[in-house]
C-alpha cells in the first residue's frame, strides 16, 4: 500500500493528534501531534487526548508544545501495519466514551429494515430489500427527520401496518445515539478488529467520527469502523450491544485531525468516505458514500448527544452513520456481504487519511487489559499524571 495514501492529502496543512503505545521503559501510551511529517511525543503538556481537546486553546498546544521526536509518521505507520517491535499507533482518543448515532443515512435506514424483518436470516435479504424499496422507495435522502413530509410518510406506513422502530429514528424527531464502546476499549490503525464466532452476518460500517469536548464543542474529526453483527441485531433490537460492543469492534484512527481555520465542520459535511475489503480468498470490495446525504446535520447529533440532559466531562467520541452498507454476494447468489477470517478493511477520506485493520475472532485477538486505572497507573509512574488527579 503507498504509504502517501495513508495519510491526509494535504498533511503539511493538516493539524494532527493521536496516541503511540511506547515500549519500555515508557511502557504505555503516548499522546502525539504530526509536524512536517515527524511525530512529536506531547505528553508532558497533555497527559491525555482529552486534556488536549479541552485545552482553552488546543491549536497552539498542538502546534507549539515541546515534545520528544519519534522519527517519521510514515514510518511509524508501515512499522504499525507490519506488526513490528517499537512504537505503534493506537486509537487517538482514551478517556472519551465512544458514542454512535444509528440510522442517519437512507441506505442504513433501509438495511436495518432488511435486518429487522429478516430476523437475522442472511438468505432472506435481496427479496426483502427488493419488497422494502417497492414500498418506501430507496432514496429518502431528501427527507427531513421530524419534517412534515417526515410525518406524513409515517402516517401512512402506520395505516399499512408497516412501522417500524427503525424508522422512527430514521425519520422521527429523535436520533438513534447509542453507547458504542467504553474509554480506552478502541483499536487503532493497524490493530485487528473483531466479530463473535457465533455470528454469521456482518459487516463494516465505515464513518466519520467527530471528538467532542467536554463542554459539547465538536473540535475534530477522525475514521471509525463500527464493526456490526447483522444477525444478532436483526433477531432483536434489545441485541444491540451484544451486536456492537465486543473485544476489537470499534476501530478508530489513524488520527483526530483538529478543527482550524482550514478544517472545519463544512469540511466533514462536505466529505467522501470509501471503503475497500480485500479477502484472502481474494474477494475484493469497492464502495464510496458522500457525508452529504446524511439525514441530520453532525451538530445536530452533537446537540442530541449532550446538554442539559447528558454532560461528558471528559469529553466523548461520536460515530456519525453509516454511509455504506456492503451487499455484494459472498457465500452464494442471494446471500449478500458478509465478513471472512483474514479480511482486510481499508476506510479512507481524503483529508482524513485511512483507517486499516485486519478481522479475526473477538475471541482471538489480543484481549483488552489496559483501561482507565492502567492509564493513570502508567501516567503517575512518569511523574505526568495532571494536577489535582
Amino acid at each position: 500500500m503507498n504509504q502517501d495514501s495513508l495519510l491526509p492529502a494535504d498533511l503539511t496543512q493538516a493539524l494532527l493528534v493521536g496516541r503511540v503505545w511506547r515500549p519500555a521503559p515508557v511502557d504505555g501510551p503516548s499522546v502525539v501531534v504530526v509536524r512536517g511529517g515527524q511525530v512529536v511525543d506531547i505528553t508532558a503538556a497533555a497527559p491525555t487526548v482529552s486534556d488536549l481537546l479541552d485545552h482553552p486553546d488546543r491549536v497552539a498546544l498542538a502546534r507549539e508544545a515541546k515534545g520528544e521526536s519519534l522519527g517519521d509518521v510514515q514510518s511509524l505507520m508501515a512499522a504499525t501495519l507490519q506488526g513490528a517491535d517499537g512504537p505503534r499507533l493506537l486509537a487517538p482518543c482514551d478517556l472519551q466514551p465512544v458514542k454512535a448515532a444509528g440510522v442517519t443515512f437512507a441506505i442504513s435506514l433501509l438495511e436495518r429494515l432488511i435486518e429487522e424483518e429478516a430476523g437475522g436470516d442472511a438468505s432472506r435479504a435481496e427479496e426483502i430489500r427488493v419488497r422494502m424499496r417497492a414500498l418506501i422507495g430507496s432514496d429518502l435522502s431528501r427527507l427531513r427527520p421530524g419534517s412534515p413530509e417526515a410525518v406524513r410518510l409515517k402516517a401512512e406506513l402506520v395505516g399499512r401496518g408497516q412501522w417500524s422502530q427503525y424508522l422512527e429514528v430514521g425519520i422521527g424527531p429523535d436520533a438513534e445515539v447509542f453507547s458504542k464502546t467504553p474509554p480506552m476499549a478502541s483499536v487503532g490503525f493497524g490493530a485487528r478488529i473483531g466479530v463473535l464466532p457465533e455470528s454469521q452476518w456482518n459487516n463494516p460500517e465505515p464513518e466519520i467520527v467527530l471528538a467532542v469536548d467536554s463542554r459539547g464543542e465538536a473540535v475534530g474529526a477522525t475514521l471509525g469502523n463500527d464493526v456490526n453483527l447483522r444477525d444478532i441485531e436483526g433477531r432483536s433490537a434489545l441485541l444491540l450491544t451484544k451486536a456492537k460492543d465486543n473485544n476489537g469492534s470499534c476501530a478508530i484512527g489513524p488520527f483526530i485531525r483538529l478543527f482550524d481555520g482550514d478544517f472545519t465542520m463544512d469540511s466533514v459535511r462536505g466529505a467522501d468516505v470509501s471503503l475497500r475489503i480485500e479477502g484472502a480468498d481474494g474477494f475484493e470490495l469497492d464502495g464510496v458514500s458522500h457525508m452529504r446525504e446524511i439525514s441530520r446535520d453532525p451538530l445536530d447529533l452533537v446537540r442530541q448527544t449532550h446538554g442539559a440532559h447528558h454532560q461528558y466531562p471528559d469529553g466523548f467520541m461520536l460515530f456519525l452513520g453509516t454511509m455504506f452498507s456492503p451487499s455484494k454476494d459472498r457465500k452464494g447468489p442471494g446471500t449478500g456481504f458478509t465478513h471472512l477470517m483474514g479480511d482486510r478493511v481499508i476506510i479512507a477520506s481524503e483529508r482524513l487519511g485511512a483507517l486499516v485493520n485486519e478481522l479475526r475472532l473477538s475471541t482471538e485477538i489480543p484481549p483488552w487489559t489496559f483501561g482507565v486505572r492502567a492509564l493513570y497507573a502508567n501516567l503517575a509512574a512518569r511523574g505526568l499524571l495532571p494536577h489535582g488527579r
